[in-house]
């Protein structure tokens, strides 16, 4: 139903309870009205019949009294009957037509006999004396109604105390059809308007209602397009009221949703292209992504996945991966502590291996991220797997050339190192020879110019050829003593000394000894090239806060912070003949190590190279061969 007819519906009923509440109360005033009027004009009546009563009593008494013998009596009886009681109630019945009966009553002779005075006694009541009684000792009148012979009338009681006679009670009996006609006639008069003013009523209310709701019909239209979208149309205010009001507030709401609905739009066109960017850029990416959830399930992995591991979506989504082989297994899914999982914090995992679906083993370097939910809590992961096989080949190779091209700049150093002491053995054998006779002291000194040259060949030949990657616990002062020694001659050439400060106890490490020689070698020969007018080359070995550090303290030129930035970047070098790779190939030895390799420099103050690798804290001898302990 329309709010226009339950308005008007509600003022109708409304105007249908006011009339009927009128008709209500005018048919009570009606009632009482006419039953009082009722009641006066029959107290008024037995007034009448009591005075002519009193009349006909003093008329017979006289006509008794002056009466003589042989008076016309018919004349006298004619008389009387004409001015008695009963003659002047049957005249009053007759000429009152709602009269029924009247009846002159005295309570006190309960003796039916004696109790009627005058008039008629048909309409016969068992509380006539009793009424009768009630009206004589209250001397008021009363009116009483009630059904006798199964009609219902107006039973009246007025007291009358005449001068010096007996009190009595005139009873009046009257009908109740004149007051039910009259109420009748009066209810329906007022039903007759009253339905004519609810038509009225009615018509009024419904155009009323249709004026007052029009607003609303066109506030809801406007928020049936609001709606559907449509934020452009605004509501035309011409009132001041609650409704204009209302009207004003939804022109507003409707301006700010459409403000708001444009920026969602322009946001929401931003995220999916947002979104088709970011979905193009994992399943585009040549590295395997996979994300999990708190409790390590897969929840999403991109096509590198499956074609680094060999699963596909189907197969690992909603189950656990379990790609860390048995002797990784400590970097499974506790690779942080506790305390890096609550701060969130990214982790990289520099390289490791991993398991395939066929159980091949992959080199991958491995990092991982928090995604957080609205809340701030980390809803997620993102592991990001690269296949490291063709870099670790690509760095070998490098390598490789390095060691090549260090070997080429050592190979002068190493002719001039050799030619020293085979000029000193080509001079003692052309003594010899002259001499025909063998000096011992001259053997001796043959023999150990032949062990130096055979220790520098050695040397050289190590970084020559390639060498299997072999990790093996080693003691760091002799390896960096190794390569002081293989260096000592050409820095002699160039007037540089070397000033070793070694730890007196052994500092053991886990490394690849050949690797760390070549790093060892290329920090060295960039101190002496740094050194052209010669100086001094400090070398320490130490512990500090269990790590291994080795410091090169040159005397050069040093490096502007500008170079300082860039030093590590492939073919980045101000050598003429350089490469650019030295420093980085040492720097990836250094970090395969799980060591660091930094450098302090200003210029004209020389540089210090730092070299800090993990400490082995004891080793167990078995079976002559060196292994890691606790």
């Amino acid at each position: 139903m329309s709010i226009k007819k339950k308005l008007s519906l509600i003022m109708s009923v409304f105007a249908l309870t006011l009339l009927s509440i009128n008709i209500l109360l005018s048919y009570f005033s009606t009632r009482d009205n006419l039953r009082e009027e009722s009641e006066a004009n029959m107290m008024l009546t037995a007034k009448q019949i009591a005075l002519a009563v009193e009349q006909s009593r003093s008329v017979y008494d006289y006509i008794k009294r002056e009466s003589r013998e042989g008076s016309n009596q018919a004349y006298i009886e004619h008389t009387l009957k004409m001015t008695s009681p009963e003659r002047i109630t049957q005249e009053s019945i007759r000429s009152n037509n709602s009269l029924l009966e009247i009846s002159g009553v005295n309570p006190l002779n309960k003796q039916s006999s004696q109790f009627l005075l005058f008039g008629t006694y048909e309409f016969k009541s068992e509380d006539l004396l009793l009424m009768a009684k009630r009206a004589l000792d209250s001397e008021t009148s009363f009116l009483h109604d009630t059904i006798i012979n199964g009609e219902r009338v107006l039973e009246s009681f007025v007291p009358i105390e005449p001068y010096n006679q007996e009190p009595y009670v005139i009873r009046i009996i009257s009908s109740y059809e004149p007051i039910s006609t009259a109420i009748s006639q009066q209810l329906l008069s007022q039903v007759l308007i009253s339905v004519v003013l609810l038509f009225i009523v009615i018509s009024a209310s419904y155009i009323l209602a249709g004026e007052v709701i029009r607003p609303i019909q066109d506030i809801l239209k406007k928020v049936n397009q609001l709606s559907s979208g449509d934020f452009n149309t605004r509501l035309k205010i011409d009132r001041n009221d609650e409704l204009g009001s209302l009207a004003l507030q939804i022109n507003t709401m409707a301006e700010s949703l459409g403000r708001y609905t444009m920026e969602l739009k322009q946001k929401n066109e931003e995220n999916r292209s947002v979104n088709e960017h970011l979905e193009s850029i994992i399943n585009g990416t040549a590295d395997a992504i996979h994300v999990t959830d708190a409790k390590g399930k897969i929840l999403r992995v991109n096509s590198a996945f499956e074609d680094l591991y060999g699963w596909n979506v189907e197969e690992i989504v909603g189950s656990k991966l379990d790609f860390v082989p048995p002797f990784k297994a400590e970097e499974g899914f506790e690779w942080r502590s506790e305390q890096e999982l609550e701060q969130g914090r990214s982790f990289v995992l520099a390289e490791t291996v991993r398991l395939r679906k066929d159980g091949a083993q992959v080199n991958v370097s491995i990092s991982e991220s928090p995604i957080y939910n609205e809340e701030g809590q980390i809803a997620a992961f993102i592991t990001i797997s690269r296949d490291m096989t063709e870099h670790n080949k690509m760095e070998d190779l490098l390598r490789r050339s390095e060691k090549l091209t260090t070997v080429g700049r050592l190979a002068a150093g190493v002719a001039h190192e050799i030619r020293n002491p085979l000029t000193t053995l080509r001079g003692f054998l052309q003594m010899q020879q002259s001499m025909k006779m063998v000096n011992e002291m001259h053997t001796d000194i043959m023999l150990s110019e032949l062990d130096r040259i055979n220790l520098i060949v050695s040397e050289f030949l190590i970084l020559a050829k390639p060498q299997a990657v072999h990790f093996e616990v080693k003691d760091v002062r002799f390896t960096l003593g190794d390569v002081i020694s293989l260096l000592d001659s050409e820095a002699h050439l160039h007037n540089i000394e070397f000033q070793v400060y070694f730890s007196q106890a052994p500092i053991l490490i886990h490394c690849e000894e050949n690797q760390l020689k070549q790093v060892f070698i290329n920090v060295l020969k960039n101190a002496m090239e740094a050194m052209p007018s010669g100086g001094m080359i400090k070398l320490l070995v130490e512990e500090e806060d269990r790590q291994a550090v080795i410091r090169v303290i040159d005397q050069g030129e040093g490096i502007s912070k500008e170079r300082l930035k860039k030093l590590g970047e492939p073919f980045y070098t101000n050598k003429e003949k350089g490469t650019g790779l030295g420093l980085m190939v040492s720097q990836r030895i250094i970090e395969v190590h799980k060591g660091l390799l930094e450098f302090e420099s200003e210029l004209g103050k020389g540089t210090i190279v730092t070299v800090t690798l993990p400490k082995v804290t004891a080793v167990i001898k078995s079976d002559d061969v060196l292994t890691e302990g606790a």
